[in-house]
């Protein structure tokens, strides 16, 4: 078995949810066999070749936050299989390198957009040197490559400046941005218990068509969660701790919404059968709004023909 603790890879807000639906020893069997604490070599070069990653953090009083950190190829290294090193501007403003200290918790998604291949990782700041920082790896393992809508990327100038906008509800340039969206990042935790592996950041992504994020108001967004592969890592998180972050990327034109919201799954009823193939729902009830206008100096173009992109998964 690959996963070298004699405990499960799966906290127990995971493992409620596995129970609940029927998958708990078949999900537990390939969570022993596919997670490590430790990238093998072809991730550490998938990881090398990133122009950006997903990154996820907490902060003293528990609310997850969700940031793109970026560079050229290779601002990303892993000098051996238990570490992952970023170049990051520690001035950064975004919210999730602004908590960024030795011993805190952080969640890492790898993912190529033209080749829909992503890595996921949850680890310990373990130094900070100028401007990097060192993650020891405490999980990793591969995510499916479904609801990824292909895009290739190109550089773009970075701004002279980057004007932000904060508040607690969605205006009517966030709300576009949201509407328009086939993609969000959604980082959740769980405070770690030091000697349980399966605690921490979780990074994750979710897509679907345009669209997929429902507007109920200004304050609240509806998203449908369809079949994934049962690990339920966000999921299980928001059901023992709802607060989570929630990021909207504007791929034309590098333009970020940061949202701090507290979840609510709906298991069932009327609003769940409503969705074709939604086998639950999430409620994301909005506490903060921040959007920063070309915080990104990266720009993608989407991709004429794609596939998978009515679903959402874990």
């Amino acid at each position: 078995m690959t996963w070298p603790h004699p405990a499960s890879p799966f906290h127990p807000g995971e493992r409620m949810i596995q129970r609940r639906l029927g998958v708990r020893e078949r999900v537990e069997e390939g969570g022993r066999r596919l997670i490590r604490d430790f990238l093998r070599d072809e991730h550490r070069d998938f990881y090398a070749g990133l122009p950006f990653l997903v990154l996820g953090s907490i902060d003293a009083e528990g609310w997850p936050s969700v940031s793109i950190a970026y560079g050229k190829p290779g601002f990303a290294s892993s000098p051996h299989a238990k570490a992952l090193v970023i170049s990051i501007d520690s001035r950064s403003a975004m919210p999730a390198v602004k908590v960024l200290a030795t011993g805190v918790d952080v969640g890492i998604l790898g993912i190529d957009l033209a080749t829909r291949r992503r890595n996921r990782l949850n680890g310990i700041v373990s130094a900070i040197r100028e401007d990097t920082i060192e993650v020891t790896i405490v999980q990793a393992y591969d995510k499916c490559t479904k609801y990824i809508a292909v895009r290739e990327w190109f550089e773009a100038p970075p701004s002279p400046t980057t004007f932000v906008c904060e508040s607690n509800s969605l205006g009517d340039l966030e709300q576009a941005i949201v509407t328009a969206a086939d993609t969000f990042f959604i980082a959740s935790a769980l405070g770690r218990a030091r000697d349980d592996p399966s605690y921490g950041v979780d990074a994750s992504h979710r897509g679907g068509a345009p669209g997929f994020v429902r507007i109920d108001d200004a304050r609240t967004l509806t998203v449908p969660d369809f079949i994934g592969n049962f690990a339920f890592n966000t999921l299980g998180n928001l059901l023992l701790e709802p607060r989570c972050g929630l990021l909207f990327l504007d791929f034309a034109t590098g333009t970020t919404v940061e949202i701090a919201a507290e979840a609510e799954i709906l298991w069932g009823g009327p609003e769940v059968v409503a969705i074709d193939g939604a086998q639950r729902l999430l409620r994301f009830h909005l506490r903060y709004v921040r959007r920063s206008e070309g915080a990104v100096p990266l720009r993608w173009t989407l991709a004429a023909v794609q596939s998978d992109s009515a679903s959402t998964t874990r």
